[in-house]
């Protein structure tokens, strides 16, 4: 059984959320590349270092997930604290939540030192399937918290919609 949320708690986030309007946030992470090879010490808040590599097909040392993968969990970690946060909302109690994500990449492009030709980079296609288990709502009820979290998932809505991104050398 999953630790209970704080309904109490989460409805004052919700009306702390609603109240602040459009108000944005700013996220950080620090990127440190080992010299390890392709594997990277990424610094966010005051946690501990997340590394992320690469599979020793790519040159790394298959130590943690790579980027790509890194998308994947990303996306399935939002969609499952989304699906809890609704259910917990709605008064549902969780018994699992278990998120398959697949995406389709092409890599010849081998980070730009690989085929150039023309082509769709990064992942092109996502395929997701969402497991949940919960006592009180029906198989319908489930399909619409799953849609509904979907609908609200920052990273969904990263994935899905063009982000300006700057980059520029310091």
């Amino acid at each position: 059984m999953f630790e209970q949320i704080d309904r109490a708690a989460l409805k004052l986030i919700s009306e702390k959320g609603k109240a602040a309007g459009n108000i944005v946030g700013t996220v950080r992470c620090k990127t440190v590349a080992e010299g390890k090879r392709f594997r990277h010490l990424n610094y966010i808040r005051d946690l501990d270092q997340y590394i992320v590599d690469e599979p020793k097909g790519a040159l790394g040392d298959d130590t943690a997930p790579n980027p790509v993968e890194v998308v994947l969990a990303a996306l399935g970690s939002c969609l499952a604290v989304g699906i809890q946060a609704n259910a917990v909302s709605r008064g549902w109690q969780i018994r699992a939540i278990e998120i398959e994500l697949e995406g389709d990449c092409i890599t010849s492009g081998v980070w730009g030192t690989g085929d150039l030709s023309p082509k769709p980079l990064g992942i092109h296609a996502v395929r997701v399937k969402v497991h949940v288990e919960a006592d009180g709502p029906t198989a319908a009820e489930l399909d619409e918290l799953v849609a509904h979290a979907t609908k609200w998932s920052p990273v969904v809505n990263t994935v899905q919609n063009p982000v300006p991104i700057a980059v520029q050398r310091i």
